[in-house]
């Protein structure tokens, strides 16, 4: 019995060593490494990484993922990152979150041109002339600066003027910060908006005083909203799988590693005591 015991503390504590140390790589990452990217994908070839997801480790230094040349969706929201020349080899990445880090100036990823997605909210962009190095990408779709949900924006965004910037720069995007600036209903809106506010100002020269009634919506809830194709929910069930194999490859390597240190253990307890005579 006491052997069992002992072999099952063994095990106990090696897998516990083993999640402290994972743990601790989660919260004290600095630079990224090849090992970090082959641990976190569960891939040996960095060029056969497609989806990459890096949140809030701390990171500061973008390593090795410029070798990650396939790559397509990047997220490395929350982190400490300030130089990004690493990505300017990244041509077919189409989603990148950079998100609540410390960025002054997007020049590197010029060269992304495949690039459709991009979230740069929470930065420290501070002026119109840091957004024309994005016009090569002829490709984008939606443009996030300004985020109120948590409360992330950029210097630039106290520019009202960004936003008409951006619009004549891609014609055709679709959402910046999050709003749709495309798409059924939204010309409709603008328009009444405008139309609104002309006679707000007509009134208001005239002395009188503008009320607001209460008023109720002509329509009900949602139906403006652009119904999602099929395949972007295709597109977005991918994303979603993506994920979980992510998720599944990493618990896989992380068992293996702890069944590994534990027969490595009970193996070394196993062995017979050797006596010199």
């Amino acid at each position: 019995m006491d052997g069992k015991r002992d072999k099952a503390q063994d095990f106990i504590t090696t897998q516990g060593l083993h999640n402290n140390a994972y743990k601790k790589q989660e919260t004290e990452v600095a630079k990224i490494t090849a090992e970090l990217l082959k641990s976190r994908t569960g891939e040996f070839d960095l060029e056969s990484i497609l989806f990459l997801k890096l949140r809030g480790l701390g990171i500061y230094d973008l390593g090795c993922v410029g070798e990650c040349m396939n790559l397509e969706r990047l997220d490395l929201s929350g982190n400490n990152i300030t130089n990004l020349t690493p990505l300017s080899s990244l041509r077919l990445l189409i989603s990148l979150n950079l998100s609540a880090n410390r960025i002054t100036s997007l020049e590197a990823i010029s060269s992304c041109y495949s690039l459709q997605n991009l979230n740069v909210a929470g930065n420290l962009i501070n002026s119109i002339e840091n957004l024309h190095c994005l016009q090569p990408m002829r490709n984008m779709e939606s443009i996030r600066l300004n985020d109120n949900l948590y409360n992330y924006t950029n210097p630039v965004c106290k520019n009202s003027a960004y936003r008409n910037v951006l619009l004549e720069m891609f014609p055709n995007i679709k959402v910046l910060d999050g709003e749709r600036v495309v798409g059924r209903g939204s010309d409709l809106y603008q328009l009444c908006k405008d139309i609104d506010d002309t006679i707000k100002e007509g009134m208001a020269r005239n002395g009188q005083t503008v009320e607001v009634p209460e008023c109720k919506p002509w329509v009900e809830d949602g139906y403006w909203d652009i119904k999602r194709s099929n395949s972007a929910i295709v597109d977005e069930a991918y994303k979603q799988f993506s994920d979980v194999l992510q998720e599944c490859r990493l618990l896989n390597s992380r068992a293996a590693h702890a069944i590994a240190q534990t027969e490595r253990a009970l193996t070394a307890k196993s062995q017979p005591k050797q006596y010199s005579v």
